[in-house]
């Protein structure tokens, strides 16, 4: 590192933090950015949806990235974990799980979301070979196959209209008893979807690849490929300990450009955002990494004139 104090700490490396990476390199801000290398999708064999990147391997796109910012010497990469946040604006001091301790006018918080651990057996073998999360990203290769849906309540009616454009061979499974009306109970019937509420015993697959949902109650769903609603938390607690507001379900609220309640902190991406795409991220990231470098340029252009 060059330096250790930097303009701003960017705490995660994924699309977000890498793209707010490269905006403020070339804004010539002295940069650090900080991440643990154990990204969600790091399951995924290929992500889709992004101009130019369709189809690539997570890790090779952190990959071309990194080089990309390379061109870029004030920006510096951490391979650590940052645990904990003290100070306020223009004197946050960050200290890492490897003992690195340093100070940073401003801090981006690009820390995405986990899993919570799966708890129907056998959905771990499959998560990011033949389960997934978003059709967005992997409805086309699943496309007019057989699958099973694992969700329930309002976001179940949300999702089936949604999947039935790639494929109108689906079976949904809420894992237990649902509280859907009547009228949405017989919205699924008159549009020939089968619905099943026993509890998911387990999955059956092969290297990866799903073959059936065999439910409690004995009942065997054959099928090419499953969707389901992940239980998903912050990807790290330093928000919520360095007092920045957050939703309900655990989001940290921000404004338009990733500002804070905190002066000096702003969150992009995932844990910012419901919309939780790989190019929404690192756009979120640039539009950041903007309002971060005017706020620096405006308060350094007060303190000298």
């Amino acid at each position: 590192m060059q330096s250790q104090l930097f303009d701003v700490a960017i705490i995660g490396g994924g699309p977000a933090g890498l793209n707010a990476a490269l905006v403020l390199g070339r804004a010539r801000k002295n940069v650090v950015v900080i991440d643990e290398g154990r990204p969600r999708n790091a399951v995924t064999r290929e992500s889709h949806g992004f101009l130019t990147r369709d189809g690539i391997q997570p890790g090779e796109f952190r990959r071309i990235a990194r080089e990309e910012i390379s061109a870029y010497p004030s920006v510096s990469f951490m391979d650590d974990t940052a645990v904990s946040i003290a100070g306020t604006d223009a004197q946050f001091q960050i200290t890492t799980a490897q003992g690195t301790v340093f100070t940073s006018k401003k801090i981006l918080f690009a820390v995405g979301m986990k899993d919570r651990p799966l708890d129907i057996p056998g959905l771990a073998e499959v998560y990011g070979q033949s389960a997934f999360v978003c059709p967005y990203c992997d409805g086309w290769e699943l496309r007019d196959q057989p699958l099973v849906i694992i969700n329930k309540g309002a976001e179940l009616m949300h999702f089936a209209p949604l999947i039935s454009r790639w494929t109108n061979q689906f079976t949904i499974c809420t894992n237990g008893p649902d509280e859907l009306s009547d009228d949405q109970r017989e919205e699924l019937r008159r549009h020939r979807v089968p619905l099943f509420e026993s509890p998911i015993r387990s999955i059956d697959s092969i290297d990866g690849a799903v073959r059936q949902v065999v439910l409690e109650d004995g009942t065997a769903l054959p099928c090419a490929g499953i969707f389901f609603k992940p239980e998903l938390v912050t990807g790290s607690d330093l928000p919520r300990a360095i007092g920045c507001r957050l939703t309900e379900t655990g989001m940290i609220v921000v404004d338009e450009f990733g500002k804070t309640n905190i002066p000096g902190i702003y969150s992009v991406g995932d844990a910012a955002s419901r919309l939780h795409q790989a190019i929404a991220a690192a756009s979120m990231g640039a539009f950041a990494a903007a309002a971060m470098n005017n706020e620096l340029n405006l308060e350094a252009w007060k303190q000298h004139g």
